[in-house]
């Protein structure tokens, strides 16, 4: 894949840390919309990066969100593939910085940066000295922001999946 939407960072890295999971329960846990899941898992499985994960049921080793020793599958569960962890590997600074710059736009990550900080959107454009304008259609496509300015759960749910990546935030 040439470059990574938010979403699609998010579920690899949700991925890293539950070993396994489906597309409903990322879909509760972000507040994103079940389709718009469903769709970023899809980009994920045709770029090799995400796998089906086989069996008719998940031992809780396997599946670390699980509280039950043993759950028997009722819905169609994802793994990074071996691809994919090594990928989720590589991610650091530089390559979040370059990706939001590319899928976004120039000066994105700067952007997203400030505002995991910051009190709301404007505070964050103000703290970066951004038009709050430019940014605003980007940050409510990408889920970032509510209409009214304010950080949605997913914007925070991905911040604190990438928290080790990111530097002196």
């Amino acid at each position: 894949m040439n470059s990574l939407l938010p979403i699609h960072i998010y579920i690899l890295f949700h991925l890293k840390k539950a070993n396994v999971d489906y597309a409903k329960m990322i879909a509760k846990l972000t507040d994103l919309d079940l389709e718009l899941v469903k769709t970023a898992i899809e980009d994920l499985i045709k770029a090799g990066l995400i796998e089906r994960e086989q069996g008719s049921a998940l031992k809780r080793s396997k599946a670390k969100f699980k509280k039950a020793f043993e759950v028997h599958k009722h819905h169609t569960y994802y793994k990074l593939s071996r691809e994919g962890v090594l990928f989720v590997r590589k991610i650091n600074e530089d390559w979040l910085r370059k990706n939001f710059d590319k899928s976004i736009r120039k000066g994105a990550y700067k952007l997203f940066k400030a505002l995991i900080n910051a009190k709301d959107f404007k505070s964050a454009c103000r703290d970066v000295g951004l038009n709050e304008s430019e940014f605003f259609d980007e940050f409510i496509l990408h889920r970032f922001i509510t209409p009214s300015g304010k950080k949605t759960k997913f914007f925070k749910m991905l911040t604190t999946m990438l928290n080790d990546k990111l530097i002196d935030y």
